[in-house]
This record gives C-alpha cells, sequence and structure tokens, in this order.
C-alpha cells in the first residue's frame, strides 16, 4: 500500500489513536511518494502493497484528504484499478496459486505438527504458523467465495496496458481449487537478522525456492513465498515504520534468482504490535487473537495475486487519495459490519478473519464474488 483508504474524520480516529497509544509512528519524511505518512516514504519504494498500521493509516488518510486536489477526480470510480502491462510479462497469478510458507530462523524454536498435521514452534506460543498453513489449506474449498474477487483481474498479451476490464477470454487470475497451499520450510539453518533489510528477505525467498525445487522460472510463474520472521525480530524496522507487512519480488529489492522472478512477501510476527496490526479486529477474546495475523497476510496475498510483479499487475493509476493502492489496500481496516467490512471467512479447514478486497466489476469493496474463468 502507498497510500491509505480515505475515512470520515481520518484526523479526528488518528489523534485517537495517537492517545490511547494504538502504534508507533514513522516520522514523516519529504518524499517522491508525496504522502509523508506512506510506508514508502524516505526511499523505501519496494514496499509494495504495505499494511499500513490502523494509526498510521488514519495519518496516511488525513494527509491525502487535505491535499487530494479536486481536479484529480476521474471519469472512473476513484478507486478502480487498471492493467500496468506487465513486468518481465508477469502481470497477475493466471494459474493455480502456490504458497509457501518459509519460517526463517531459529529463533521460532523447536518445530512440530499439531493434531491437524499444521507445523508448530516452541517460541509461537499464540498458534500463528498452524493458523496460517491451516487457512492456506483452506482457500478455495468449501465454496468460499471470497477468493473469487480476485478471479476478474486477468494478464498477458490480450489485456493492454491502462485497461480496467477483462475479455473472458484473458487469462484470469485462477481460482485456488483445493487449496492453495504449497510446502513450508523452516529455515533453522542460521538466526534471522533483528532487523533483516528487504533485501535480505529477498535473498532468503530465492534461497526457499531452491529449497522447494523450484529451480526454473516456469516453477516460480505462480508461486509465492511469505517470509516468516519469529517473535520479536523487526523485519525491515516494520515496528517504527508505520506499517505491518508488505509483498515484492527479488528484482525490485536487489537481488538476483537464477530461478527466474521470485514473488515473496515480508511477513513479520505481527501479534508483538497488538491492535495496531489488527488483532481482535474481527473477533473478541482469545478468538481474535490471530485476527490480524490471517488479516494481513491475505491482504498481502490477494495483492500478489493480482500485482505478482509489482506495479506490472493491477493497482490504481489516479493521482488522487487511492494513487499507487493495490486491490487490498483500498478496502484496509473497515470495520465489520461496515459496508465492505472484515470479516470471517469459512473454508473447509475452520474460520479465518480476512479483509475485503477491490472489486473493479462491482465498484466496491467485496468478500465474496463468483469465480471469473
Amino acid at each position: 500500500m502507498r497510500i491509505a483508504r480515505s475515512r470520515v474524520a481520518a484526523v479526528a480516529l488518528a489523534l485517537t489513536a495517537t492517545a490511547t497509544g494504538l502504534a508507533a509512528t514513522a516520522a514523516p519524511a519529504t518524499a517522491s511518494t508525496g504522502n509523508p505518512y506512506s510506508a514508502q516514504a524516505s526511499g523505501h519504494a519496494y514496499r509494495h502493497g504495505a499494511v499500513l498500521t490502523r494509526h498510521q493509516h488514519e495519518l496516511a488518510t488525513g494527509w491525502q484528504a487535505q491535499h487530494a486536489s479536486p481536479s484529480s477526480r476521474r471519469a472512473t470510480s476513484a478507486q478502480t484499478l487498471s492493467y500496468g502491462g506487465g513486468v518481465d510479462g508477469i502481470g497477475v497469478t493466471s494459474g493455480h496459486e502456490k504458497v509457501y510458507l518459509v519460517f526463517w530462523g531459529t529463533q521460532w524454536g523447536t518445530q512440530s505438527t499439531n493434531a491437524s498435521g499444521n507445523v508448530t514452534f516452541t517460541n509461537d506460543t499464540a498458534g500463528g504458523s498452524a493458523k496460517l498453513e491451516s487457512m492456506f489449506k483452506g482457500l478455495g474449498t468449501g465454496g468460499e467465495a471470497w477468493s473469487g474477487v480476485m478471479t476478474q483481474y486477468c494478464d498477458g498479451p490480450l489485456v493492454t496496458a491502462g485497461a480496467t476490464a477483462c475479455s473472458s477470454s484473458a487469462a484470469h487470475v485462477g481460482y485456488p481449487t483445493g487449496g492453495a497451499f504449497a510446502g513450508v520450510w523452516y529455515d533453522n539453518s542460521a538466526a534471522e537478522p533483528t532487523a533483516a533489510t528487504g533485501a535480505q528477505l529477498g535473498s532468503e525467498a530465492v534461497k526457499a525456492a531452491a529449497h522447494f525445487g523450484n529451480t526454473t522460472a516456469a516453477s516460480n510463474r505462480y508461486a509465492q513465498y511469505v517470509v516468516l520472521s519469529p517473535k520479536g525480530l523487526n523485519p525491515d524496522n516494520y515496528k517504527t515504520g508505520g506499517f505491518c507487512a508488505w509483498h515484492d519480488w527479488n528484482g525490485d529489492v536487489g537481488v538476483s534468482s537464477a530461478y527466474g522472478d521470485i514473488a515473496f512477501t515480508n511477513m513479520p510476527y505481527t501479534l508483538d504490535q497488538g491492535a495496531s496490526c489488527g488483532q481482535n479486529f474481527v473477533n473478541s477474546g482469545s478468538a481474535g487473537t490471530l485476527d490480524g495475523y490471517t488479516m494481513v497476510e491475505g491482504h498481502e496475498y490477494a495483492e500478489t495475486i493480482t500485482d505478482q510483479n509489482p506495479a506490472g499487475g493491477w493497482t490504481n493509476t489516479g493521482s488522487g487519495t487511492y494513487a499507487g493502492q493495490e486491490n487490498a489496500d483500498e478496502c484496509a481496516w473497515i470495520a465489520p459490519g461496515s459496508t465492505g467490512g472484515a470479516r470471517n471467512v469459512s473454508t473447509s479447514t475452520g474460520s479465518f478473519a480476512e479483509q475485503a478486497t477491490w472489486s473493479n466489476d462491482t465498484n466496491s469493496c467485496s468478500s465474496s464474488h463468483a469465480t471469473v474463468s
């Protein structure tokens, strides 16, 4: 996310968040990205699709509301996404999604599995690792329609740069029939750096591709690697950077790959940040402990499959409030019960808190859509 979704009384909410200590705030900085509260400010252009913390999100929307020009309004919806033409021929994940979970660093502790066969770690007492594995095993099962929203987007030679709709003959984002989970790896060869850089995260993703045997461009065309950091660490300084996670591809962070382009996510242990990264956003009590963990990773997953090599996929190319955003950015932190608000998504493996994502063809933030194929 480069900028965040507008909301009523953004400035007032930001002040409230400050008073309640909801999150640390990145210091404003003059940057070419325009909005000083964007996760990409201060030269961090690789932070595509960054989930801003709730407080940072309000600061960003408040700043944008004050600086937006009325002339920036377009004939189409202000939130309409456009096709970027692809990067290295890649726009979206136009095939069955393969999600690899990479638990990086000895700080995760001892690995085991639970009764469902999902990975667990002694230093992950909240059970985030098993929850995410279960989530990706469940997507595309039980008739869940959250994944259907993303299938309206497409890429390939039948789509021109700047297009805002897809023909039925174009290659669309695939529906993850039977699950999106492709594998899990505990890389305990060494400790993860305390504050891994974007390049170090990208290098770990390339290393993971080799581990899984995905050593050709074709084997990585529909793959993404979620680099998960253990409790207590600060990958890319997210704790003071005002964001919860982001996604990118290896070339954008200056990392070479002999295996084709590698899409990856920087997924910190967001439970360390509590409500600022979504804890109890949908569910109360212990049922909501992992709300933010699934919502934030769901956000990055949805953006990776619709903008796999940023910004060659679908982004907002306008100059208004939503400029530069991806599909999940435009619907971030909408309260449950509100139109387009976050909710629980049911699959054959359980129920998971997820946010809505932007739907061009319904002109709305949606968490349910018929599959387009």
